[in-house]
C-alpha cells in the first residue's frame, strides 16, 4: 500500500472519528433513564425508517414517514438527544466536524418519477433542550436552484454523505455534499454551503462558487450540482490530502451535453479549492484518462440496504485517483494567445 493511499486512510478515518465524537460524549451527557427511553424509540424509529424507503406501496412509504416524523420529534425533545447516536435509523446522520449541529437527511419515494427530499438540523443547547430546524425541500418549484440564497422553509434538499469545514475571516463555513434522485433518467450530485447567521439559523447558499480562473469566464454560482446518467456512477467527494472537492469530469454519450441524462465521467476530473471564503473552481486537476474500453465507475452512495456507504466512496477514489501506470501531475493552464 502506498503512501498516498495510507494518508488518505489516516485522514478519512480522522475525519470519521471526528464527526462520531459527540457519542463518546454520550454517558456523560444523557441519563441511563432517557438513555433507555431513546433506545426504544429507536426500535420504533428502525421499523418506520425501513418501510418508508423500501415498502413497494406508495401509501405505506407515506404513511410510515408521517409515524417516523413524529416519533423522531418526540425522541428528540428528550435531554441531551444530541448525544445519542440513532445508529440504526435507515437515514443520513452527519455531525459537523466540530459537533456544532448535526443534520439529518433521508428521501421519500413517490413514483418511478418523483423523490422528496426531508431533513432537520439538530443544534445542541446548555441545558439539553432541543433546538431543531425542520428543512423543507422545494427544489421541485424551483427553476433555476443555482441563482439564490436559501433557508429551512426553501432547502434545495438532497441527501448528505459529507461535510467539509472551512474557516474565513472568523467565519466558519460548512459544505455539504449530497445526492439526489433527479428523475427517472437522471441523477443529481450537490455541493452546498451552510452558514448560520447572526440569530443562529441555518442559511443554504451564497457567493460561493468562483470560475475566476477558468479560461472561460462564469458568474459566481450559489451552489453547484452535476447531473447524469441513472447507471452512470460518478465521483464527487472531498480528498483530504490535497484539499480539494474532487468531481468527475463529464460528456454525453450521444454528442448531446444538453441532455443531462446522456452525461457519463469520461475519466478527467475537475475540482474546487477553497480560497478566500470561496470555492475556486480547477478545469482539469489531473492529466489523466481512461484507457480505450474502460468504464469509469465509483461507488453507490447507499448500500443495498439504503444505507449512506461512505467506505464504497473512499475506495473508489482511492481507484480512480491511482488509476494508469503514473503518478497524475497537475495539468498546466494553456498559454493565452497574444491579442492581435
Amino acid at each position: 500500500m502506498n503512501n498516498r493511499i495510507i494518508k488518505y486512510l489516516s485522514a478519512s478515518l480522522l475525519i470519521l472519528a471526528v464527526m462520531a465524537s459527540p457519542r463518546s460524549l454520550q454517558a456523560q451527557k444523557i441519563s441511563a433513564a432517557d438513555r433507555a427511553t431513546l433506545q426504544k424509540k429507536e426500535d420504533s424509529l428502525k421499523e418506520f425508517s425501513a418501510r418508508m424507503v423500501f415498502d413497494s406501496i406508495t401509501a405505506n412509504r407515506f404513511r410510515s414517514d408521517s409515524q417516523f416524523v413524529r416519533t423522531f420529534v418526540r425522541a428528540l425533545v428528550t435531554k441531551n438527544s444530541f448525544y445519542y447516536p440513532f445508529d440504526s435509523l435507515n437515514i443520513s446522520r452527519l455531525y459537523a466536524p466540530d459537533s456544532s449541529f448535526r443534520i439529518f437527511t433521508w428521501q421519500m419515494k413517490k413514483d418511478e418519477y418523483v423523490y422528496h427530499q426531508k431533513g432537520a438540523i439538530q443544534v445542541p443547547t446548555k441545558d439539553g433542550s432541543l433546538k431543531l430546524f425542520p428543512l423543507f425541500d422545494a427544489s421541485m418549484f424551483t427553476k433555476n436552484p443555482m441563482d439564490s440564497v436559501r433557508n429551512v422553509r426553501n432547502w434545495i434538499g438532497a441527501l448528505y454523505y459529507r461535510i467539509i469545514m472551512k474557516e474565513y475571516n472568523g467565519k466558519k463555513y460548512y459544505t455539504l455534499l449530497g445526492f439526489d434522485d433527479f428523475s427517472v433518467n437522471s441523477n443529481k450530485k450537490w455541493i452546498e454551503v451552510l452558514t448560520f447567521n447572526q440569530n443562529g439559523e441555518p442559511v443554504f447558499g451564497g457567493p460561493f462558487f468562483s470560475y475566476k480562473n477558468d479560461s472561460i469566464k462564469k458568474a459566481v454560482q450559489t451552489r453547484f450540482s452535476i447531473e447524469y446518467k441513472k447507471e452512470a456512477k460518478t465521483f464527487l467527494n472531498y480528498d483530504p490530502e490535497i484539499d480539494v472537492i474532487l468531481v468527475d469530469h463529464l460528456v454525453s454519450e450521444s454528442d448531446e451535453p444538453e441532455k443531462r441524462w446522456t452525461l457519463v465521467p469520461d475519466g478527467d476530473y475537475e475540482a474546487f479549492k477553497w480560497q478566500n471564503g470561496q470555492w475556486v473552481h480547477v478545469d482539469k486537476l489531473f492529466n489523466q484518462m481512461l484507457k480505450d474500453g474502460d468504464f469509469p465507475k465509483d461507488a453507490l452512495i447507499m448500500d443495498d440496504a439504503g444505507n449512506v456507504n461512505e467506505r464504497q466512496l473512499e475506495e473508489q477514489s482511492r481507484r480512480n485517483l491511482n488509476k494508469g501506470n503514473k503518478k497524475p501531475e497537475p495539468v498546466k493552464p494553456p498559454k493565452k494567445k497574444p491579442n492581435n
